[in-house]
């Protein structure tokens, strides 16, 4: 089953950050399972979600709207990396931080685009 949002390189970093959580988050103490463990997976699945559902929809704007969402839940996934380095129950590898500064970027200029889209209708 291929979908557009599959040749999409910003969806491909994020599927690939799922997994890298949920090998991360695997050693977290058993007591996370519902708290960091499960909000740190909650919005790193969210974000390749919110990129596929947004690709979907049928105006940049659209687009655009649902490229914020899975901005935002990047957000609180790097805030949730930085508590789990800080508590101590894991040290985050440098090519996972750097591929969620690369989602960064991705999202942003696709934003950009998908608003310069929109003022050209």
């Amino acid at each position: 089953m291929e979908r557009s949002h599959h040749q999409l390189k910003v969806w491909q970093e994020a599927i690939t950050l799922v997994t890298d959580i949920y090998q991360l988050t695997a050693g977290f103490p058993r007591e996370e399972i519902y708290g960091l463990t499960g909000q740190m997976r909650r919005a790193a699945v969210s974000i390749p979600s919110n990129i596929a559902e947004g690709a979907a929809r049928s105006s940049p704007k659209e687009f655009a709207r649902f490229l914020m969402v899975a901005r935002g839940s990047l957000s609180e996934l790097e805030t949730q990396l930085i508590l789990a380095e800080q508590l101590g129950y894991a040290q985050v590898p440098d090519p996972m931080a750097s591929r969620v500064r690369t989602i960064f970027r991705l999202i942003a200029g696709l934003i950009r685009s998908s608003k310069g889209e929109s003022l050209k209708r």
